[in-house]
C-alpha cells in the first residue's frame, strides 16, 4: 500500500526508501555524467578568509598531525581527486571493490578498504572478526553478553591507549596483558581479536608484535596493529611481521583526506569489515565514508609510493636549520635535533631551551604568546611555568609546516624572545594555610550535566595528598593550600585513557567551590562540603 501524502501525492517511508535504494544499487553500476544544476552565482570567501569570516582563526602548524588541529594539509592531487569524484554517482560496493583490488596492488597486501580515519578501522576489523560477513550476528552487536558470540579483545599493556576505545564500543571485554605468559592463557574461544598499538615498546621485547604474531597464529586468532600515525611501508612490516590486520591514518603523514584511512589485510576479513559499516545497516553503519573520502585516500596512498622522501626529509632540516640560526644568537639559547624513534610522526623536531630568567619569558608563556599572536602559531611541547621552573623549551615539529611557513616561526620566536611582554609571578595569598584535611563530598557542573564525587585528603601544612573518588574511576591526588586559595591535580587511569582534573578555588570553614580544567574535556565548576 502506497500512503498519500495531504496533497495527495505519494509519499514513500524511509524504510521503502532504504529498501528501493538497496535494489536500484544491486541493479546499477556507475552511473552516467549527468549535467550540473543551474545556479545563482555565490561569492564565497577563499583562502583564511573563509574561517575568518564565521570567526575562526587559521593557524602555522608548528605542532604536528593531531587531529584538534585539522590533521593535514592533502596533497593538491588528492584535493583534485575528490574535487572530480564529488561529480559523479557511484554504487558504493562497487567503488570499495576496485579500491581494494587497487590498494592491494599498490600496498602488496592481499586487500584494503578505505575506512573512516583508523579509529574506524579498528571498529570494523573487530566487528568482522566477530561476526564475519552472518547478517544475524552482525545485527546482534553490540550486545554480546549471552549470545554465544566472541566477546574479548587481548591488548598488551604496553598498547593501551584512548584509541582502542574502537574495539571497546563493540560491548567485548578488554583482556589486558603484560607477559607471554599471560597472553597464552588469556587466549581462547571467546577471543575476537588481539590489538597491539605500534610503538618503540612494541618492537622488541617478550610482547613484540613479532612474539605475539606468533603466539596468535598457532590459535588462528587475528591480529590488528595500529600504525595510524606511521610512515606506509612497501612491503609492509606489520604484515610481514604475521599481522592480520594494519590499519593507517590517512590524514597524517600520507596527506589524504583527514577522515579517512586504510586498512589492510586479508581478503575475506577485509571485505567483512566493509560489511560491517556504511553503507551498510549494520553496527558500523555510522562509520560512513564517502566517495570523495575513498578516492582521495587512493590516490594518497598511491601518491606515497612517487613521493621523494628524502628530499621532504632535507627539506624539513633546512627549516629548522633556518630557525635554529635565527634564535641560537639570544642569550642562554641552545639546540637540539630530536629524531624519531620509530616511524610515527617521522620527522626530526628542533628543540629549543633557554633560562627565562634571562630572557624573562617561559616556554609555556611564549607558546600562549605566539598562539594569541598574528599570524596565529602552535608548536609541538613547551615548558617552563613562573616562578617554580624557569629553565624553559620550545619544540618545533615542521612535517607539516607549508614553504614560508619556515621564516615566519623563526622570526615570530626571535621577535618574542628579544622583546617579550610584561609578565609576573601569580600572586600568592599570605597567611596561614586553611585546614583541607578530611572526607569532602564534591557536587561537579559540567557544561551538560552533573556528578558527585569524593575527596580523602591529608595535610601537611601547606601540601596537600589524597584520593580523588570520582563517580565511576579513582585518582590519586596532590595540591597546596595558600592560606584560602587552594589547588589540586588529579589523574584518573580509565582503561587505555586518563582524565586529568586540575581544581582551583577557594576555602572558608567546611566549604570549597571554584572551577576545575579537564584538559581536552573542557572546564567546569565545582564545590564541595567537608563530611563529618
Amino acid at each position: 500500500m502506497i500512503r498519500m501524502d495531504n496533497l495527495g501525492q505519494p509519499k514513500l517511508s524511509r524504510r521503502k526508501f532504504v529498501q528501493g535504494s538497496v535494489m536500484a544499487g544491486v541493479a546499477t553500476s556507475l552511473l552516467p555524467t549527468t549535467g550540473h544544476a543551474a545556479t545563482d552565482p555565490v561569492s564565497v570567501p577563499v583562502g583564511p578568509n573563509l574561517y575568518e569570516e564565521i570567526g575562526v582563526r587559521p593557524l602555522i602548524n608548528a605542532k604536528g598531525t593531531y587531529t584538534i588541529i585539522s590533521g593535514s594539509l592533502s596533497l593538491p592531487e588528492v584535493k583534485q581527486a575528490m574535487e572530480e569524484a564529488s561529480r559523479h554517482y557511484v554504487n558504493m560496493d562497487e567503488l570499495m571493490a576496485a579500491v581494494g583490488a587497487r590498494l592491494a596492488k599498490t600496498t602488496g597486501a592481499d586487500w584494503g578498504i578505505v575506512t573512516a580515519g583508523c579509529a574506524a578501522a579498528i571498529t570494523s576489523a573487530t566487528a568482522a572478526c566477530i561476526a564475519g560477513t552472518d547478517p544475524e550476528k552482525s545485527q546482534r552487536m553490540p550486545y554480546l553478553a549471552k549470545t554465544g558470540l566472541k566477546n574479548q579483545v587481548i591488548i598488551p599493556k604496553h598498547s593501551r591507549n584512548p584509541y582502542d576505545v574502537g574495539a571497546r564500543l563493540l560491548g567485548v571485554d578488554v583482556v589486558e596483558v603484560d607477559t607471554p605468559e599471560q597472553l597464552e592463557a588469556e587466549m581462547g574461544p571467546q577471543t575476537a581479536m588481539i590489538y597491539i598499538l605500534s610503538s618503540p615498546e612494541a618492537a622488541t621485547g617478550p610482547l613484540s608484535i613479532a612474539n605475539i604474531c606468533k603466539a596468535a597464529k598457532a590459535r588462528s586468532l587475528p591480529v590488528f596493529v595500529d600504525a595510524a600515525a606511521e610512515d606506509l611501508t612497501i612491503p609492509n612490516i606489520h604484515l610481514a611481521a604475521g599481522a592480520t590486520f594494519v590499519g593507517y591514518s590517512g590524514g597524517k603523514c600520507m596527506r589524504g583526506p583527514q577522515c579517512a584511512g586504510v586498512l589492510l589485510g586479508p581478503k575475506e576479513l577485509v571485505q567483512a569489515a566493509w560489511f560491517q559499516a556504511a553503507p551498510h545497516h549494520n553496527v558500523g553503519r555510522s562509520l560512513k565514508v564517502g566517495k570523495e573520502e575513498i578516492i582521495g585516500m587512493l590516490t594518497a596512498v598511491e601518491m606515497w609510493t612517487r613521493r621523494d622522501h628524502q628530499a621532504e626529509w632535507n627539506t624539513w632540516k633546512a627549516w629548522l636549520a633556518d630557525i635554529e640560526a635565527k634564535v641560537k644568537p639570544l642569550p642562554s639559547v641552545t639546540t637540539e635535533y630530536l629524531m624519531p624513534e620509530d616511524l610515527s610522526n617521522h620527522s626530526p623536531r628542533l628543540l629549543i631551551k633557554w633560562d627565562a630568567n634571562t630572557l624573562h619569558i617561559t616556554g609555556t608563556e611564549l607558546a600562549q604568546t605566539l598562539d594569541a599572536g598574528t599570524p596565529r602559531i602552535q608548536f609541538d611541547e613547551s615548558s617552563g611555568t613562573r616562578p617554580d621552573q624557569m629553565e624553559s623549551s620550545l619544540t618545533i615539529m615542521p612535517y607539516m609546516m607549508m614553504p614560508g611557513d619556515a621564516k615566519i616561526v623563526g622570526d615570530a620566536i626571535f621577535a618574542t624572545l628579544s622583546h617579550p611582554p610584561k609578565f609576573s609571578a601569580p600572586e600568592i595569598p599570605q597567611g596561614a594555610p586553611a585546614n583541607v584535611a578530611g572526607i569532602w563530598k564534591v557536587q561537579m557542573k559540567y557544561l551538560c550535566g552533573e556528578g558527585s564525587q569524593h575527596f580523602l585528603l591529608e595535610q601537611q601544612q601547606g601540601g596537600v595528598t589524597g584520593v580523588h573518588q570520582g563517580e565511576i574511576y579513582n585518582g590519586n591526588l596532590t595540591g597546596k593550600v595558600h592560606a584560602h586559595q587552594v589547588t589540586f591535580h588529579s589523574v584518573m587511569p580509565v582503561g587505555g585513557n586518563e582524565i586529568e582534573y586540575s581544581f582551583s578555588g577557594t576555602v572558608e570553614g567546611n566549604a570549597m567551590s571554584g572551577t576545575v580544567t579537564l584538559g581536552e574535556y573542557g572546564h567546569a565548576q565545582w564545590s564541595a562540603t567537608r563530611e563529618g
